[in-house]
């Protein structure tokens, strides 16, 4: 009980310190998509052992993911542009009331070229937040972070986004069923630059082939942890 408490109160700390940083009004462009959400909680009765997989716009585009993922249950919930600026306001309403039997999570604008960017620092300090309010609901689910892919459209910011991968991996093994999907040597050729042929013509989001691949590195994940019968 105690350890609980301390937990609300670092959610609620951290909340609104960060929360004074990144305002809610700048997140209104992602309201309509958590709407959408909320009205597919209300009219699908999703299985009590479903995978939730949440993020951004891989996840969202991500149209083969049921299948990819047989025969675990998925709930997918991806939106255009998310970053964990924005998440920490939806976490709660897009976990709804689900039961669930992990989360997955891929989320990859943070660091993007954007005035708007955060540090790797303060990248990985939003990513705590997000897991401690995950946590504060599902106190003992596996959860994975997927590590942001290397891609040519953002190469010129790859050291500080493979920066943000390092904290975040050393993070994730320093606590018990919090797990980090490694992907980024399978999408580097040999020359070490991004594999563009698994890339849609933006050179940004994936193709079939790039979903193909990396569907297989996180079922073989969460297979380690969820192992299949």
């Amino acid at each position: 009980m105690r350890k609980l408490i301390l937990l609300v109160l670092c959610i609620l700390f951290s909340s609104c310190s960060l929360m004074k940083k990144y305002p809610v009004e700048d997140r209104a462009w992602a309201f309509p998509e958590i709407e959408v959400f909320e009205k597919l909680d209300s009219q699908v009765n999703y299985p009590d052992d479903a995978i939730l997989f949440i993020g951004s716009s891989s996840i969202r585009l991500w149209k083969t993911l049921d299948k990819d993922m047989e025969p675990y249950n998925v709930i997918q919930r991806g939106y255009g542009g998310a970053n964990f600026r924005d998440v920490i306001y939806f976490t709660e309403r897009i976990l709804a009331d689900h039961k669930l039997k992990m989360v997955v999570c891929f989320i990859a604008n943070d660091i993007s070229g954007s005035s708007d960017d955060g540090s790797p620092r303060e990248v990985l300090r939003l990513f705590k937040l997000f897991i401690n309010q995950v946590r504060s609901k599902h106190p003992e689910i596996p959860i994975m972070q997927i590590s942001i892919t290397p891609t040519k459209s953002r190469w010129e910011y790859w050291k500080k986004i493979n920066k943000t991968n390092d904290l975040i991996k050393t993070y994730c093994l320093k606590k018990e069923n919090l797990f980090f999907i490694d992907t980024v040597k399978r999408f580097l050729n040999d020359e070490g630059k991004p594999k563009t042929e698994w890339f849609v013509n933006d050179q940004l989001h994936l193709n079939k082939l790039g979903y193909a691949e990396w569907s297989n590195i996180i079922k073989d994940a969460i297979s380690r942890e969820i192992p299949l019968l």
